[in-house]
């Protein structure tokens, strides 16, 4: 029980990934409360209760202040505390070339992926700093390294902010106690690829993956699990590329 008794915020945390993060935190002992938006919640809220957890269900845009601010207080309201916060909601919205794109979409992009995070972390490390505890993850992505598909450029610019921001918190913070880290996850099979990824192009990634599959929301909440666990105790500013080897050729 890597993570018994410690309380947790995942962000996202209804559907996809962030559901399988939040399953496995509350399989290692974690109390989870996960926002969401438009995901409905009941499922994962349900699971997390039947493996003998507390859940959280908070309906928030996590683009504006207050709601990032009421999360966190709803959190430490419901569980006492906060130990971990996962900022993991983000999205592509649609893709779109650099020359078709708005300024609308690019400002949409960087408040859902960039200042969501931004705001999330202001808020945690305002309960965390004084208490010199706690430990963060932020969800990157591989198109912060390669630049994504195409027409994802406004994706993969917020998404290697992320990575550099959770550098710059890391450095800020890990002298009070908090450590910061990110995942960084390749074609991992969810919503996300079904909506924005055609099975022509998932195939051809596939095909340029050294272990010639898509990854699961299960092989990204591990990786998560070590960052949130004392395994990963001497990481900060790290970011864990969860991709099966994608890019290696």
């Amino acid at each position: 029980m890597k993570l018994s008794g410690k309380s947790v915020l995942i962000t996202g945390g209804a559907s996809g990934i962030g559901q399988g993060i939040a399953l496995a935190f509350a399989a290692e002992g974690a109390n989870v409360a996960i926002t969401y938006a438009t995901s409905d919640p009941a499922e994962t809220v349900n699971q997390i209760k039947a493996l003998g957890r507390k859940a959280l269900a908070l309906k928030a845009d996590l683009r504006l202040e207050k709601d990032c601010e009421g999360v966190v207080k709803e959190t430490i309201s419901a569980f006492g505390d906060l130990d971990i916060l996962v900022a993991n909601s983000g999205g592509l919205l649609k893709r779109s070339r650099v020359a078709e794109t708005s300024l609308e979409l690019w400002n949409e992009a960087l408040a859902l992926n960039l200042t969501s995070t931004f705001l999330c972390c202001r808020a945690a490390l305002r309960h965390m700093e004084p208490q010199k505890k706690g430990n963060i993850i932020l969800m990157s992505s591989l198109a912060a390294h390669d630049g994504g598909g195409p027409g994802a450029s406004h994706y993969a610019a917020t998404k290697g902010a992320v990575l550099t921001y959770a550098r710059a918190l890391a450095k800020e913070v890990g002298p009070l106690g908090i450590r910061v880290n990110g995942l960084a996850p390749g074609l991992i099979a969810t919503r996300f690829h079904d909506t924005f990824s055609t099975s022509e192009g998932r195939k051809a990634t596939v095909e340029r993956t050294a272990l010639r599959r898509e990854g699961t929301p299960a092989d990204v909440a591990s990786a998560a699990l070590f960052l949130a666990s004392d395994d990963s105790s001497f990481l900060a500013g790290e970011t864990i590329e969860v991709n099966g080897g994608l890019g290696l050729y």
